[in-house]
C-alpha cells in the first residue's frame, strides 16, 4: 500500500468533488507513544458553501474557523455533547467546505482502537463519526492540524475505489439541504454507519474533475 500523502491540490477542490474520491484512502492516526492507527476510509459527506446544514453556512466563528481554510487542513468539532466529528477541508481559504469523514475499515492497531472505544468487536470500532474519532483519538487538540504534513493526523494515497462501487445518498441527521446526494460510501462494506434510514442511494456521478 501507497504511504504518499494526498497533495494539498487534491483537497483545493469542491467538497462533492472530493469526498466520493476519498473512499479507499488511507487515514492515519499517529499518537504519542509512536503508535500508528490506520483505516480506510469507506464513507464520506460533503459540506458545501451555501449549504443550510453546514456548520459554515452563516460563516466562520470561533467554533468553525479551521472549517474556512486552508484546503487541507482538520476541521474537528464537538456535538451532541459527547461526540467529536473529524472534517477534511476543501477548497481555497476563506471559503466553508469541507468533508466529514462518517466511517473507516481499521487497518492498523485494531488492539488500540478497542481500548480507545471499550469495544472489542472490529465492526463497531470506527463504524461511525462518533466511534471513529473516539478509535483514533481524535479531538479538539487536532482541530486546524494539516493533513499534508502533519505528524499527528494524515491521508495517505490508498487505493482509489471505483466509481461502480460508490453509492450517494442523503446525508445522516441534517434537517435542512436533505435533497442533496452528497454522502458517499461503498457499496457493500460492512463498515459504513448504519445511519438513519432515508430516500434510495443511487450510484455516484462520475468524476467531473481529475484527481490530483
Amino acid at each position: 500500500m501507497s504511504r504518499r500523502r494526498l497533495a494539498r491540490s487534491f483537497f483545493d477542490r469542491p467538497a462533492e468533488v472530493v469526498a466520493p474520491e476519498l473512499l479507499g484512502r488511507l487515514l492515519v492516526r499517529a499518537l504519542p507513544d509512536g503508535s500508528r492507527l490506520s483505516g480506510s476510509i469507506v464513507e464520506a459527506e460533503a459540506y458545501e458553501p451555501g449549504d443550510p446544514a453546514s456548520h459554515g453556512f452563516r460563516g466562520p466563528t470561533p467554533r468553525t474557523a479551521s472549517m474556512f481554510g486552508p484546503p487541507g487542513r482538520l476541521f474537528v468539532y464537538f456535538t451532541y455533547g459527547n461526540h467529536w466529528m473529524m472534517n477534511a477541508v476543501t477548497r481555497e481559504a476563506g471559503v466553508g467546505s469541507a468533508v466529514l469523514i462518517r466511517a473507516v475499515e481499521p487497518r492498523e492497531g485494531l488492539d488500540r482502537m478497542a481500548a480507545n472505544r471499550g469495544r472489542d468487536a472490529p465492526r463497531d470500532l470506527c463504524s461511525g463519526p462518533g466511534k471513529l474519532t473516539q478509535a483514533l483519538a481524535v479531538d479538539a487538540s487536532l482541530d486546524g492540524a494539516d493533513l499534508t504534513r502533519g505528524r499527528e493526523v494524515w491521508l495517505e494515497a490508498g487505493a482509489l475505489v471505483a466509481p461502480e462501487h460508490i453509492l450517494a445518498g442523503p446525508r445522516v441527521g441534517v434537517s435542512a439541504g436533505v435533497d442533496a446526494a452528497w454522502r458517499f460510501f461503498v457499496r457493500d462494506s460492512p463498515w459504513v454507519s448504519r445511519g438513519r434510514p432515508g430516500p434510495p442511494s443511487r450510484r455516484a456521478r462520475p468524476r467531473t474533475q481529475p484527481t490530483r
